[in-house]
């Protein structure tokens, strides 16, 4: 028998993970923020990464957003396959509790109506909705928000397979050294890579909800992933652009099948402020 649930009990659960995620990030995301400081060489870089630490404890003791870019919310939501919904359109649920959320967290407002006439919708809404039919009879919520500096520094590219594993690893490395200070390092670096150009891009930005850390669980791709980072860190960006070591936190890479003729590659670029928060109903 399936679980019924009214879509109106979304709603303040989203408006809370909205204020949570940017208010609050994770303690085990500050506590790579502050492995960042004791590694960083660099003066300026490891003031920058002081700096950042003392920002997210304070907007996280204060309650108040820890960027003023408090980003397109991504809403990502993972639905029990013996769920069925009752009330008012799913989708139009979750923008309700975006809307909450931002206007009940006093957070900042930068969703436009149209790319082009560049018209604010007052509201940050409509969010950016990922919802996935998973097995149970729970539905897991992540609000993302995304902000436009890093946002704005992602790429796609549809390589020819000849170009394989270095031509991926130099794509990689030719984005960041062109993105340098402004996707306000340190930065997690989302890689997908296979599957169609969409598909693509949604592995890179659901790489960046991995922890800090957390390697692929293909040796090749965990492999590639340690090198890259290395790599990385030597290109002397650094926090916030300043010079300096620690340019990125980690290297995610998630991958699936492609087609014969395709290579497609896609990069994701998460800030300092990794901001996700996630609930379960």
């Amino acid at each position: 028998m399936s679980r019924v649930i009214n879509t109106n009990e979304i709603i303040d659960v989203i408006a809370d993970l909205c204020k949570k995620a940017c208010y609050e990030l994770s303690e085990e995301f500050v506590n790579s923020l502050r492995e960042a400081f004791e590694k960083e060489e660099s003066p300026y870089g490891k003031d920058t990464l002081k700096l950042l630490i003392d920002n997210a404890e304070y907007a996280k003791k204060e309650q108040i957003a820890c960027c003023h870019d408090t980003g397109t919310a991504v809403v990502i939501m993972e639905i029990g396959q013996e769920i069925s919904w009752k009330g008012m359109p799913l989708v139009d649920a979750v923008n309700a509790g975006v809307r909450k959320g931002y206007e009940e967290g006093y957070l900042r407002k930068s969703m436009v109506r149209d790319s082009l006439d560049r018209v604010n919708t007052g509201d940050n809404t409509p969010c950016v909705f990922h919802p996935e039919i998973v097995e149970g009879d729970k539905v897991t919520i992540t609000v993302m928000p995304k902000g436009g500096g890093s946002e704005n520094m992602g790429a796609f590219i549809n390589l020819v397979p000849a170009a394989g594993e270095e031509g991926v690893k130099d794509f990689i490395m030719k984005t960041i050294e062109y993105a340098g200070g402004k996707t306000c390092p340190p930065i997690i670096v989302g890689v997908g890579i296979g599957g169609t150009m969409d598909k693509c891009a949604w592995l890179a930005k659901k790489s960046l909800l991995r922890p800090v850390g957390d390697r692929n669980k293909i040796p090749h791709y965990a492999k590639m992933e340690e090198e890259l980072l290395e790599k990385i860190n030597k290109l002397g960006i650094g926090p916030l652009g300043m010079g300096g070591r620690m340019t990125a936190l980690d290297v995610h890479i998630e991958a699936y099948p492609c087609h014969i003729t395709s290579l497609p590659v896609a990069i994701n670029l998460q800030c300092h402020a990794s901001r996700h928060a996630t609930a379960t109903i």
